[in-house]
């Protein structure tokens, strides 16, 4: 996880110019040179979901991953969630909570579908805002995008897979800051 940020200067460069043959030397010429300020935070996050990582884990040979992508402007949050090995899926959201902690559910990725899908690769991929998030009070989360991404990058927070036959979860994975940066 990255959180420092590199704070840039403007560095001024002063040369002397000497003229040739018999001129006088001229006045020393400025020269700036901007050095321009770069966020070391990433837009991309991301993790492997597995039954071992569920609270309490779920013994399974599924797996799946979650792929986010925070926009440059901060506003929405581009996710992929693939699947691999899961029957009668019914859902998957993310989730404030620490690892091994279960935490309620701030924003839905997939479903609610009662009776499950069943499907390898891709289950589900969108957008989301401010607008589909879940504020949840008694945990302090109030619903905006700098409070999730705070979470996400953190380590609050996580995704996870629903099945009828683990409606609490059958896969999860920790969300993890991944580069390249903005």
């Amino acid at each position: 996880m990255r959180t420092s940020s590199l704070v840039g200067t403007a560095a001024v460069l002063s040369l002397g110019l000497l003229g040739c043959g018999d001129s006088q030397p001229t006045e020393p010429e400025t020269f700036v040179i901007p050095v321009y300020a770069r966020s070391a935070e990433s837009l991309n996050f991301g993790t492997h979901l597995v039954g071992a990582e569920e609270n309490p884990p779920v013994p399974t040979d599924a797996d799946g991953q979650a792929v986010l992508k925070l926009s440059s402007d901060g506003t929405s949050m581009h996710y992929k969630v693939i699947t691999n090995g899961l029957t009668a899926i019914t859902q998957s959201h993310i989730h404030i909570g620490p690892v091994g902690v279960n935490g309620p559910i701030v924003v839905f990725l997939f479903g609610f579908v009662a009776g499950g899908v069943t499907h390898d690769g891709i289950l589900a991929e969108g957008d989301f805002t401010a607008a589909n998030l879940i504020s949840r009070p008694a945990i302090g989360f109030g619903a905006t995008m700098p409070e999730l991404i705070a979470s996400l990058r953190t380590g609050g927070a996580y995704v996870n897979v629903h099945t009828v036959a683990n409606p609490g979860g059958a896969i999860r994975g920790q969300v993890e800051e991944h580069g390249p940066t903005r």
